[in-house]
């Protein structure tokens, strides 16, 4: 009777290292188990690129670090911000460095950026001129009256050396031009009418999102935003709330959105409309 409990037990213990080894390699190291952890990223209106990003990312993270990256889509701006905020989201990755910052103020909470990501310059265009040394004196030039990107946009015409303007850290508006030379006409306009009206103004800055719909590109562009200190604000952020900043899971998610292969993506998608910043020094 011994020496059948004996063999039953070395079959027992065959059996679960079997069940071990195959766990080993059916989900790999640091996997193998149900302790793998999840983190999920609030994101806005999700394009085919930008799900093609994230499925790269979240294959990275899986495979290096044992974390399962998800997306979350929302519909508008806010909501990812409150969601971070109530906890029902890890991350997001929506927003500009100035939209954190004054989001941040308006609701009385601290949301911060744990890496950057890209930067999706805005131009300057124009049907009626080729080249912007061609702008008549008492030119028209419609902005965007959006407060962040009227300030934007304020930058664009100063780094074009078209406008000086008062130096301040505050968000700039017309009243913050101090030099004019050309006596350029600056009109406000709300940012979904930027495009419709090129036709009735010397030239015209107009946000990419309504841009690369209303079909304007290489051919209409006279001046592009440069990447520098005065296009900083603009530089898109994955942001977390502020007590969660030094959170290791968070971090290896950064890392492994900024790498080469999102660089590829970008190029791929965007082409020149959208640059990857988190390895740029800014001038």
């Amino acid at each position: 009777m011994a020496r059948k409990r004996r063999k039953h037990l070395l079959i027992g213990i065959i059996a679960c290292l079997c069940l071990l080894v195959s766990g080993w390699f059916s989900f790999g190291p640091g996997i193998a188990n149900n302790n793998s952890r999840e983190v999920t990223i609030g994101v806005v209106g999700q394009s085919k690129a930008e799900a093609a990003i994230w499925h790269k990312v979240d294959q990275k993270a899986q495979r290096d670090y044992g974390i399962k990256v998800k997306t979350k889509v929302f519909t508008d701006y806010n909501q990812p911000n409150k969601a971070l905020k109530n906890g029902d989201i890890d991350l997001n990755a929506i927003q500009t460095t100035t939209f954190m910052h004054t989001w941040s103020k308006a609701n009385h909470t601290k949301i911060v950026s744990l890496g950057q990501t890209y930067i999706a310059p805005i131009r300057l265009y124009s049907k009626k001129y080729h080249k912007l040394n061609q702008l008549p004196q008492g030119a028209t030039i419609a902005i965007p009256s959006d407060a962040a990107t009227e300030s934007r946009a304020l930058y664009v015409l100063k780094n074009a050396g078209l406008i000086k303007l008062r130096p301040s850290h505050k968000l700039k508006t017309i009243a913050d031009i101090i030099q004019n030379r050309q006596n350029l006409k600056i009109k406000e306009v709300s940012d979904e009418q930027c495009a419709r009206i090129i036709d009735s103004v010397s030239a015209v800055i107009v946000n990419n999102d309504f841009a690369i719909p209303a079909g304007l590109g290489p051919k209409e562009t006279i001046y592009t935003e440069p990447i520098n200190h005065d296009s900083a604000g603009a530089i898109n952020n994955i942001c977390a709330r502020a007590d969660q900043k030094d959170n290791s899971d968070y971090a290896k998610v950064v890392k492994c959105y900024q790498t080469a292969e999102t660089k590829r993506l970008y190029r791929k998608y965007y082409g020149d409309m959208q640059q990857a910043v988190w390895d740029v020094k800014l001038n």
